[in-house]
């Protein structure tokens, strides 16, 4: 083989390798719609905002990611049990979790209470 055709071959599967990577990392990104959408069924105890209106429910809005993925796979896997939270979190796949936490990770923190009132 010519040194010319190797070089090319070398270039071409060089190019290859960056778009695969590039794809797959972008594949693996979180998204935040995805997440919005699957999030849906949490609503009714979380709020269409993470914001909960009973005390008993934590807020989730604002929480930071890994946080809400730990707990997400704690519940999923059985490590963490809750009546509600774990038949809920069991068919969440991994990106699932990644999604979901992404969404609530991108809304505002809940407000605070006044103590006052």
């Amino acid at each position: 083989m010519s040194s010319h055709f190797l070089q090319m071959s070398c270039r071409l599967l060089l190019a290859i390798g960056a778009l695969l990577a590039t794809h797959i990392s972008v594949a693996d990104e979180p998204d935040v719609e995805a997440g919005r959408a699957r999030a849906a069924v949490c609503h009714a105890c979380h709020g269409p905002e993470g914001v909960s209106s009973n005390p008993a429910w934590p807020n989730l809005a604002g929480q930071k990611s890994p946080y809400l993925v730990k707990q997400l796979k704690a519940f999923r896997e059985g490590t963490r049990e809750d009546p509600t939270m774990t038949p809920m979190a069991k068919p969440l796949t991994d990106k699932d979790i990644e999604d979901i936490a992404a969404y609530y990770a991108s809304l505002a923190d809940a407000p605070e209470c006044d103590a006052a009132n």
